[in-house]
């Protein structure tokens, strides 16, 4: 596994790809046809879409439902047409407190078409942790669910 300031340079793909989702505005929405192809399959938590248009409405969501969100990539896997990107998305709730910074930790398993576009698209991350237990209400109730759970 490499830290991103360390990934080879031979990678092009997996740059591209990174350099994107790192520096992503409401505006790159129409540009992810240079970084998906148009059949893509895209899983998170939440979703599960194919083709290009579903994804650019998943992340055209991401704009409307939160303040300033954004993606840090923090380490990178390759293996062939393959490539696993660990992140930390930052973003401020728009209906609840929004001055603090909240941040997600997950990773992606991106499988590349041969032209080097994303063709599969799976995120990981646990939901209740890194989501419903910093919402105002939801979050006491997950809290209290885990501690249950561990004791």
């Amino acid at each position: 596994m490499t830290n991103k300031d360390s990934v080879p340079q031979a990678d092009q793909p997996t740059q591209r790809i990174t350099r994107f989702f790192e520096s992503m505005q409401p505006s790159s929405i129409e540009s992810m046809g240079e970084i998906y192809t148009s059949d893509a399959y895209f899983k998170d938590p939440f979703n599960e879409v194919r083709g290009l248009a579903q994804v650019q409405n998943i992340f055209a969501h991401m704009y409307v439902s939160l303040h300033e969100p954004h993606f840090v990539v923090t380490e990178t896997l390759v293996q062939g047409s393959q490539c696993f990107i660990v992140w930390d998305f930052k973003f401020r709730f728009k209906r609840f407190d929004t001055e603090t910074m909240q941040t997600v930790r997950g990773c992606s398993h991106l499988k590349l078409a041969s032209d080097g576009r994303i063709q599969s698209h799976r995120d990981y991350w646990d939901a209740a942790e890194e989501l419903y237990e910093k919402l105002p209400a939801v979050g006491a109730l997950m809290r209290w669910l885990k501690k249950r759970a561990n004791s």
